[in-house]
């Protein structure tokens, strides 16, 4: 990566471009300018994102982009061949524990749990509901006893005994 990153330091200097110049057009920042020319690929976070920035430095430059894209696909790959699956796998590792680690109201999962009390409490509710709406409903509608007044009161025939 050096090399390119040399190559394209030279491309630009020979354009009598500055770093401050060239980032300002390309609207990255001097660093990011100064890293990829210094080969420093570490400084970036997402290697397809320098990528982008070196395709689009190349073109800025009047390089040819699919020449300097290939050049950094084949560094890419020479650096990437030389990594042992005992360090993917422990790089991968160290993630999943750092993940694990991270806890904050906004990373934890929370699984709802429905308790069978619940279900029963509510179900039982929405019964005893109808229940009383039921009743209310039946004695509201049921109509009031007549009473014969007509009839003597006491169980007498009359409320007038004569004797004679």
């Amino acid at each position: 990566m050096k090399e390119l990153g040399e190559y394209l330091k030279r491309t630009r200097i020979s354009n009598g471009v500055s770093i401050a110049e060239a980032a300002e057009d390309l609207e990255l920042s001097t660093s990011h300018i100064e890293n990829i020319e210094s080969g420093n690929v570490r400084a970036f976070k997402d290697v397809y994102n320098l990528k982008e920035q070196i395709k689009l430095y190349a073109k800025y430059l009047g390089l040819n982009p699919e020449k300097v894209v290939d050049e950094f696909n084949g560094f890419l790959f020479e650096h990437t061949s030389k990594i042992s699956l005992d360090d993917i796998k422990a790089a991968q590792k160290k993630q999943e524990d750092k993940e694990k680690k991270t806890r904050s109201p906004y990373t934890i999962e929370y699984k709802r749990k429905i308790s069978f009390w619940l279900i029963a409490g509510v179900v039982g509710g929405f019964l005893l509901l109808i229940l009383i709406i039921y009743l209310l409903v039946s004695s509201a509608n049921k109509a009031p006893t007549q009473v014969d007044e007509l009839k003597p009161y006491g169980g007498r025939e009359s409320i007038y005994e004569f004797t004679y």
